[in-house]
């Protein structure tokens, strides 16, 4: 729905204390539309660049009216909380954004398409969680294409699947790599423009919208495809999905450094990082009915950590694993690319 011309607002009130605007972060750090500023009444007038450490100024206003006089005709919902659902004390702001004339962007669960009648052309309403149409059940088609297709797989939720998926089509795009882009969730589809809500996605035909996807951008010599949650995660039930539309040949194992447990999950223990990518290689395989795929590097989230601490904790975990180690965001993603293309 976003057009070229579509000047952005982001709505975060409340969500830096959160810690849920990983929707928000993420078309700061990503959108290739204009973002005219984030709405947070909390940090108005707070250096944005400072606040989230990403490249991206633009002012923090305290109201959807002060965004709405700076310009912007887009309001995005900026957060993404577990069970993706809109705070309450948000629909009476939303309800007066409708009415000043934004076009809302909604990556959340509930819907706002029924609540709101715009009549004017200009503006309109984007549930982005919604299933895409004429997707069916899944046949194994990806596996007999003759491409690359490199799925981003997690020890955990919200380790930066997406993020290094973006960062390595970023750079394959700068170096004349025939590359596509296939998203999963609501921040990449936004951010792409196209993609499969795969959490909004009925069950029978998961596995089937992901190969539709996959197929749709079989001309591409290299496609790489958002991961969602995580193999040991009790919540999660992506995996399989994604395995069996993508059918890859390739995989990046994203995690956390530090992180031996789920946050909120003491009892559950990541497995070391080469059982775990064991076992995505053998649900992938599915004991040789579909072929194997490789992993080939090993993407770490280090943003939490100081400088020195991420340089040891990358070389820890290479020496570790034996794969590529790379911080994509700290560092260039170039190694993951060449892990990928070699």
């Amino acid at each position: 729905m976003l057009q070229p011309s579509d000047r952005l607002a982001i709505y975060m009130e409340g969500a830096f204390e959160a810690q849920t605007g990983k929707m928000g972060l993420g078309l700061l750090r990503y959108s290739p539309h204009e973002v005219v500023c984030v709405v947070d009444s909390v940090h108005a007038g707070t250096d944005l660049v400072a606040l989230t450490e990403i490249d991206r100024p633009c002012p923090i206003v305290p109201s959807v009216e002060a965004a709405r006089a700076a310009g912007a005709n887009v309001l995005v919902l900026g957060i993404a909380p577990p069970g993706g659902l809109i705070p309450l004390e948000w629909w009476p702001v939303l309800d007066h954004a409708v009415h000043l004339g934004f076009s809302l962007v909604n990556g959340l669960h509930d819907r706002l398409g029924p609540r709101y009648t715009v009549e004017e052309p200009s503006q309109w309403i984007w549930d982005v969680r919604t299933e895409p149409p004429g997707i069916g059940v899944g046949t194994g088609a990806a596996r007999s294409l003759g491409n690359r297709r490199a799925l981003f797989v997690g020890s955990d939720m919200s380790v930066g699947k997406m993020t290094a998926g973006l960062e390595v089509y970023r750079l394959a795009r700068e170096r004349g790599v025939r590359v596509a882009f296939v998203a999963t969730g609501q921040i990449g589809i936004t951010i792409m423009g196209s993609g499969v809500p795969l959490d909004a996605v009925r069950l029978d035909y998961a596995s089937g919208a992901v190969e539709q996807a996959v197929l749709a951008a079989s001309d591409a010599d290299l496609v790489l495809v958002e991961g969602q949650g995580s193999l040991v995660h009790p919540g999660s039930s992506a995996n399989l999905p994604l395995l069996r539309g993508a059918c890859p040949t390739h995989l990046v194992l994203c995690h956390r450094a530090g992180m031996d447990h789920p946050p909120r999950l003491e009892w559950l223990r990541i497995p070391p990082l080469r059982d775990l990518a064991g076992m995505y290689e053998d649900l992938g395989s599915a004991g040789g009915v579909y072929p194997r795929p490789t992993t080939s590097a090993l993407a770490l989230n280090t943003g939490h950590m100081t400088p020195d601490e991420a340089d040891r904790a990358l070389r820890e975990h290479e020496a570790e694993t034996g794969w590529p180690t790379v911080d994509p965001v700290r560092q260039s993603p170039a190694r993951l690319l060449d892990a990928l293309l070699a």
